[in-house]
């Protein structure tokens, strides 16, 4: 039996939207899953095989980019760049979800071939974890001449993921619907592009082909680059009962407006956070990190709210057994504390005010594996790995 013990915690985040802040200075993990959290005193602390003393910091679970596009292991051809996946591990996330490898060099578009691509993605890095991080892939893009019997076969085969609608051959609302009604039938989750193109091959997705496609997720509902006009990301807030992913490599300012309406329509439960990428604006270690920030100064969100976007709401809308502080789920945390010399009296106020805080730790399944980060400013006070 494995047993983790992180106690003299200063704050836990929950994930949860509606119970933002838990009580108690102390989690216990066993064999990677979180079993009791609470006052030090009132728990079992004992025979502890992982131990670490928090020093004070806050505890949350970690984050979570429900938007990337991966190629093989840690690398991207995208950007030539190595260990990207480490980076981002050292930005306080600990899991990724592909939308989509269509930055494979020579991807294949027949349906032989996507299906063998996505059936090798999911595999590849379920048996492969860079860093420890884990990694949701193998989301095939829909082409022309898929039928029922193929997203069938791609769910058999472990795939639970399409990639972008609107990235493949499929560019209409009526077809896009079927597939992707086909492979809601098999547990397939969907995502569809959001706004003008991205990459050559891709195209205008506007609100009413989101509306008519019925995808689980808004993908990139701020622009992958271009932003869509307001009135149809409002329309789409106000219609639309999917998740409402803003990335970092979008439109801030609709990032803004986004977050705006839905709280105004109190749908702020709706609100997922991804980077969208790497892609040709690069790779952003901190990008989930740099969104909770922002959305926070300029959404007028309370910070440990705000942090709910990019691990808890997502853990829901994606339906992990990661991202909130619950009994049973993976015990995957970010030790974080206010950066060295940032405004704020605390990280959460210092949070609120659109700055970074310092990562001191993150941990995996109940292992530590990364401590004081290299991306991110210095925190005031870095928690201790004892044994």
């Amino acid at each position: 039996m494995k047993k983790l013990v992180i106690k003299n915690i200063g704050q836990i985040l929950s994930g949860k939207l509606e119970d933002p802040i838990f009580e108690g200075n102390c989690i216990i993990a066993i064999d990677g899953r979180i079993t009791e959290w609470g006052a030090e005193k009132d728990l079992d602390c004992k025979e502890a095989t992982t131990l670490v003393d928090a020093h004070g910091v806050t505890v949350m679970p970690g984050l979570i980019d429900s938007h990337i596009h991966p190629v093989i292991g840690d690398y991207t051809p995208r950007q030539q760049q190595l260990h990207w996946i480490d980076s981002t591990l050292h930005g306080g996330v600990t899991t990724l979800i592909s939308a989509g490898e269509v930055h494979m060099p020579g991807r294949p578009k027949d349906v032989v071939g996507l299906k063998a691509m996505a059936i090798a993605a999911q595999r590849w890095y379920e048996n492969f974890r860079p860093s420890g991080v884990k990694v949701h892939a193998g989301a095939p893009v829909i082409e022309h001449g898929m039928v029922e019997q193929d997203f069938k076969d791609l769910a058999e085969a472990g795939v639970t993921l399409l990639g972008e609608v609107g990235l493949g051959t499929v560019k209409d609302g009526k077809t896009a619907q079927q597939m992707v009604g086909w492979a809601r039938k098999y547990g397939i989750q969907s995502t569809i592009h959001t706004g003008g193109p991205s990459i050559p091959g891709s195209g205008l997705i506007d609100a009413d082909m989101v509306m008519e496609t019925g995808t689980d997720v808004i993908g990139h509902i701020n622009g992958g680059h271009s932003a869509l006009p307001d009135d149809q990301i409002i329309c789409l807030c106000e219609s639309c009962s999917s998740a409402f992913e803003i990335v970092h490599n979008g439109n801030e300012r609709s990032a803004v407006l986004t977050i705006n309406t839905a709280r105004e329509l109190g749908k702020l439960d709706q609100v997922i956070l991804g980077t969208d990428g790497p892609a040709g604006s690069g790779v952003q270690p901190l990008g989930i990190m740099r969104m909770v920030a922002m959305l926070s100064a300029f959404g007028n969100v309370p910070a440990a709210e705000a942090f709910c976007f990019g691990h808890g709401n997502t853990s829901r809308q994606r339906n992990l057994d990661t991202g909130l502080i619950e009994a049973g789920y993976a015990a995957d945390f970010v030790l974080l504390d206010k950066a060295q010399h940032a405004p704020g009296k605390t990280m959460l106020e210092s949070v609120q005010l659109g700055n970074l805080p310092g990562v001191g730790m993150t941990i995996i399944d109940g292992e530590v594996t990364s401590g004081r980060s290299r991306n991110t400013p210095p925190a005031e006070r870095l928690p201790e790995h004892i044994q």
